[in-house]
């Protein structure tokens, strides 16, 4: 079984940045792939960053390519997201999901809040 938390979440102001964290106990994180997905109030949950469990290949949609980093630190069991140039879209929970290797991701995190302010 699979355990994420993010956190890292909060209110920040448009054109702000923000890190947030996904820990993973549970299982080594080596053999995961992860993700970062976000939901705003009314809207489907919508795919934002995402690394291979290998960490060769990551991917962003249009919406955030540019001004997000997703990483991962294997050691430390720990997937991060940084964003820059926050836009009042961006606002929604965040969360984190893992699939081991290439499967569907099955494991989620409850989420963390982020709210941009225009």
């Amino acid at each position: 079984q699979v355990q994420l938390v993010e956190s890292g979440g909060g209110l920040v102001q448009a054109g702000g940045s923000l890190t947030l964290s996904c820990a993973v106990s549970g299982r080594m994180l080596s053999s995961y792939k992860m993700g970062w997905f976000r939901q705003a109030p009314g809207k489907e949950r919508e795919f934002v960053a995402a690394i291979s469990w290998r960490g060769d290949r990551i991917y962003y949609p249009d919406s955030v390519k540019g001004r997000s980093t997703i990483s991962r630190d294997n050691a430390k069991n720990t997937v991060d997201l940084q964003m820059n140039s926050l836009k009042p879209d961006d606002t929604g929970v965040y969360y984190c999901g893992a699939g081991l290797r290439d499967s569907a991701y099955n494991y989620w995190g409850q989420g963390t809040q982020v709210t941009v302010s225009s």
